[in-house]
């Protein structure tokens, strides 16, 4: 009877298709009518700065929510109650970060990427390089899970059950995003987000509000109905149904918490977005903004996990085609039919669509910028050569994630979501704030911080149990774990911090007290920065 359930609940495919290309179809118009052909590289990597802080707030939560908050989330607080909701807490309080050390100053010294602020005092081309590498690892893996999940999510709402099914899927996703990217560069992709990102938390507050007023808008009588339809019982409302069974797992649990704290504001696809708004004053209301729309939007998700438990009931959820994944669609299916079923695919669908585009810009303009225009052009580059390199590396990093997705479909790659955040804290956000706030900070302690926190987070991440030794591991068949933790972000960011410390005392150049002057005057005032 449940597994009878949970396949009917999957609605039409053709008007889940239908709607999607119809999305599809409106949003390359507004792209291709918003774009100015993206002349210079400010308007293919900055969108010429033009957002207002609202808009860009609102494509930046955009940027941030994806499938896995949308669908996986919800899912999580469905099956597993209290301890899926810690996730959107993280995340939420992760903006803060930004808001407080990070926004308006590395608004005022960068142009386009992340590592104009790190290579701003440092020497510039091993840094670019370091940073450049960062991003494209950063980037790769948040895209490998977009990627996958694309066609775990297509798969169920499209009834496709074969894998050359859902290799077809991805391919198809991934050659929609690759023009969003390479139409619309950032004035496009952020339109879209916009778009998407206004849907999101339509569809999710309507849904959650219809949901309350199904029990008489009462939400303790929505919770006690969600228990009563768990195996969990009360323990649905209450911690420690996923942690804190063991000190491994309480460890485990804080370093989780940290890489999504210090993550989300490390994530280059992220940082860029701060280049799009033309001061620091809109910087801050980017991040402003951001925050109370994602506020608003996990404050329906905790509705909808919670609905979705009372009133399908997580026994059918977990047996479905897509596991926690599909508690909203049989919610939105359950409560409005088919009809709502399509939209709420198709809001999935361009949730995929948004972020992998903006990750893949993030990717592209870090090696085009980074690499081609100050590395190996030596800050020479014509910025039409620029953008031509720019749109060829995204077709390259895009065709790589497109096969990495495919490759990774059907196995279990939610950890490299949480390998992705774990990796910009550790590399990212160390360097960045030593950059932004320490005058001796040098060019040896910026590498040794980059490539330190990069390097161990990826060892450590390979011996872990995420990758074998246990059952929801990659490699089930073997066990090579060594680290006990599946995040290790609780000693790569630490890690991290103190190389840098470390590679500027031991080393023998000193900071350059001109250009470091120069810096603090920009990140402060805002003067200089020539956007």
């Amino acid at each position: 009877m449940k597994r009878q359930i949970a396949s009917d609940a999957i609605g039409s495919p053709m008007l889940n298709l239908s709607v999607f290309l119809v999305f599809v179809v409106i949003t390359l118009l507004i792209v291709y009518r918003v774009t100015n052909k993206n002349q210079t590289a400010s308007d293919y990597y900055a969108a010429g700065s033009a957002f207002t802080g609202v808009q860009n707030g609102i494509a930046m939560s955009g940027d941030f929510l994806s499938a896995a908050s949308f669908l996986g989330i919800s899912g999580a607080i469905a099956v597993h109650g209290y301890d899926g909701f810690l996730y959107s807490v993280g995340w939420l309080v992760a903006w803060l970060v930004a808001l407080l050390l990070i926004g308006e100053r590395l608004r005022n010294t960068g142009r386009y990427t992340v590592g104009d602020v790190m290579a701003f005092r440092m020497k510039q081309r091993p840094v670019r390089a370091a940073a450049a590498n960062a991003t494209l690892v950063i980037t790769l893996f948040y895209m490998l899970a977009q990627m996958a999940g694309a066609g775990g999510l297509m798969a169920l709402l499209l009834d496709v059950h074969t894998r050359g099914g859902r290799a077809l899927l991805i391919c198809g996703v991934g050659a929609v995003m690759l023009l969003y990217v390479l139409v619309g560069g950032m004035k496009g992709t952020t339109w879209v987000q916009i778009i998407k990102a206004g849907l999101l938390l339509v569809c999710v507050t309507f849904i959650s509000v219809f949901i309350i007023g199904k029990f008489g808008f009462s939400f303790s009588a929505l919770l006690q109905q969600a228990t009563e339809n768990s195996p969990l019982g009360s323990r649905l409302l209450e911690p420690g149904s996923s942690y804190g069974q063991n000190a491994i797992s309480k460890i485990d649990f804080v370093s989780l918490a940290l890489s999504l704290v210090l993550g989300i504001s490390s994530l280059p696809h992220v940082l860029m977005r701060f280049y799009t708004v033309p001061n620091a004053k809109e910087a801050r209301r980017s991040v402003v903004w951001c925050s109370w729309s994602m506020f608003i939007f996990y404050l329906g998700i905790l509705v909808v996990g919670y609905g979705a438990t009372a009133l399908v009931g997580s026994d059918v959820i977990a047996n479905a085609p897509g596991g926690e994944n599909s508690a909203a669609p049989l919610l939105a299916f359950h409560i409005g039919g088919v009809v709502l079923l399509g939209v709420v695919s198709a809001v999935a669908f361009a949730t995929i669509l948004a972020v992998v585009a903006g990750l893949t810009l993030a990717a592209s303009a870090s090696f085009a910028h980074d690499v081609y225009a100050n590395v190996i052009r030596r800050g020479k580059a014509d910025p039409r050569s620029e953008i031509r390199v720019a749109r060829l590396t995204a077709i390259v990093v895009g065709l790589l994630a497109i096969v990495g997705g495919i490759v990774a479909d059907g196995q279990n790659v939610a950890f490299l979501v949480s390998l992705a955040l774990a990796l910009a804290a550790s590399a990212n956000l160390p360097t960045m704030l030593y950059t932004l706030f320490w005058k001796r900070f040098n060019t040896s302690g910026t590498l040794w911080s980059i490539y330190g926190g990069l390097v161990s987070c990826l060892v450590l991440i390979v011996f872990s149990p995420a990758v074998s030794g246990t059952s929801t591991s990659i490699f089930t068949s073997v066990d090579f774990h060594l680290f006990p933790l599946v995040n290790p972000g609780i000693v790569s960011i630490p890690l991290s911090f103190v190389l840098g410390f470390l590679g500027t005392v031991f080393s023998r150049r000193p900071a350059d007290p001109d250009k470091q002057a120069e810096m603090e005057v920009r990140a402060l005032t805002g003067i200089g920065a020539r956007l």
